[in-house]
Formats: structure tokens, sequence, C-alpha cells
């Protein structure tokens, strides 16, 4: 079978796992508020409570005053929450469990082994796709590869992957996260090398200042991706390397950088709270309701 073939066959199942569940605006503009300017939507992924349950991480979010969720990590069978391997049906548990707690779901944080063959991580994103879908996520965020071996077949990939997952309303994006993508000309370079509409970024500054140890700011990097960005990991950061900090606490100039964003393009969107300080599971509601209030003051500014 050839390529071609094989995406046409792989967008066949995917259909069949999606249905009609997303919405057709999932990959279309920002939405707009009533007066017609563009909205933010304020979320928190499960990131900062995965020393739990998924489930207990959704009622934290939920207590804290969130109505938008992210999947990303939690306690349980592994520690990313959704991967290739991750069953539909376990996917569609974890859609229901939000749905629950009257959240909705704004990026998916998915996880797959990359390999040579762009025919085998082809396969891997489309059930990724699906599993995407089954949360009620209009966003598959992936981290990329820090294998300069596998550069190559992992972008080929996701070039077409794009058509199959605009089809069916999901949008794939990348973030700052190390290696040959730590940077925004690194990122850049990579979305370029995809070439798709579909395909964009999810700008996280307090990696800017990670991967870097603390060298280069983010409201200097920010410039670098004028019209690519369309969500926002709200992470803040602490030398000489920890991001487990809440958003306003740190070094990351939020008011700076959202500031250069909007210059260049991002005036509305999905903004996540990925990270908090730590401590129990009360303490960390307790920072979340800070992190919400934080961007809330930011974002209405």
């Amino acid at each position: 079978m050839n390529r071609r073939a094989f995406l046409l066959r792989g967008s066949s199942l995917v259909a069949g796992t999606l249905g009609t569940r997303l919405a057709p605006q999932a990959v279309a503009s920002v939405p707009a508020t009533h007066d017609g300017a563009p909205s933010w939507r304020i979320g928190c992924y499960t990131r900062p409570f995965d020393a739990h349950d998924y489930r207990t991480a959704l009622d934290a979010i939920a207590e804290a005053g969130f109505r938008h969720c992210g999947v990303m990590t939690a306690k349980g069978k592994s520690w990313v929450m959704i991967t290739a391997d991750t069953d539909p049906e376990t996917a569609a548990q974890v859609g229901q469990e939000i749905r629950q707690r009257k959240l909705s779901c704004l990026s998916v944080y998915g996880d797959y082994t990359p390999t040579a063959r762009v025919a085998d991580n082809l396969k891997a994103l489309l059930r990724l796709v699906s599993h995407c879908a089954a949360c009620g996520s209009p966003d598959l965020l992936l981290g990329g590869t820090n294998d300069p071996a596998l550069h190559d077949p992992y972008y080929r990939a996701i070039r077409e992957a794009c058509d199959a997952a605009a089809a069916h309303h999901v949008r794939l994006t990348i973030k700052p996260h190390g290696g040959q993508i730590a940077t925004g000309p690194q990122c850049r370079a990579a979305i370029d090398l995809v070439g798709h509409r579909n395909f964009r970024l999810w700008y996280d500054p307090g990696n800017i200042f990670y991967y870097s140890d603390g060298a280069l700011d983010p409201v200097e990097d920010a410039a670098s991706v004028d019209g690519l960005v369309v969500g926002m990991s709200a992470k803040d950061y602490l030398p000489p390397k920890e991001v487990m900090v809440t958003p306003g606490q740190g070094r990351v100039h939020f008011p700076k950088v959202l500031r250069r964003l909007r210059a260049g393009g991002f005036s509305g969107g999905p903004v996540m709270v990925e990270t908090l300080a730590k401590g129990d599971l009360k303490t960390v509601t307790a920072e979340a309701v800070k992190a919400r209030r934080f961007l809330e003051t930011l974002l209405a500014g």
C-alpha cells in the first residue's frame, strides 16, 4: 500500500471513530464574544495534579473555578494520559469524566514513540486524533522528537496527517519542548517544514527559559513566532531549572509576553495553566485558584 492510500484508509478509520462529535469551528478562527471581540479561554491541564488519578485532577480543576481543562499527565497506567497505545474505550471514558464535571477540553497532549517509518508515525497520529475526538478536544499537542535521525519522518508524518485531522476538526500543534524545538525560531522551522495551516504553535514561555537555562527571555523570543501561535501554556520559571511555579510568581513577564504575542496575531484563544507550585492536593488547588485569577486579570487588560 502506498502512502497516499494508507493516509486515505487511515482517514476513513478515524472518520468512523470521530463521527460528528466535534463542531466545525474547532479548527476555525478564534471564537468571538457577543460584541465580536476575540475571546480568551482560560483552562488548566491535569499536570499540576498528576500525583493523583486523573478524576481527582478534574475534580480539582473544576473546584478551582475553571470551565476548561486540558489532558496531559496523571497517576495511572502511563504518566502521559493519552498515547497511541491508549485504547478507544479509555479515551472515551476520559471524555465522559470531563463532561460529567461540566468542563470542556481544549487540548490533549498526545504521546507516541516515533520511528523511522513515516507510515508507522502516521498511524499513531491518526489514533491520537481519534482520542482527541473522544475527549472532545479540538487540539492535539505534540512534543516533537529529540532524535535528529527521526526529525524528517516525524514531521513528514505530521504533514500527511494534517488533512485527515482537519477534516475531523482537530488541529495539530507543537510547543517549545527542547531539542530541535527549544526556541521560537526552531519551532517556526519545524512548522515551515510541514507547511500546512492545520499545524501551528502552542507557545510555552516557561520552556523558553527552561531549555535555555534562563538565558533566553520569552519576551524576546515571542517576536519570532508572529502568525503561528494558536494557544499558550501559562508556565512560569525560576532558576536554575524549575517550572513547577504558579504563573505570576516567577521570571516570566506575562504582560509583556502576551503583549508581544498579541502584536503577532494571537489575540484570543486558549491559555492553559500547565504547572503550579508543588504541595498537597488542597495546596495545589489553592494555587490553581490564584493562577486562574491572575490570568483573568491579565487577559481582561
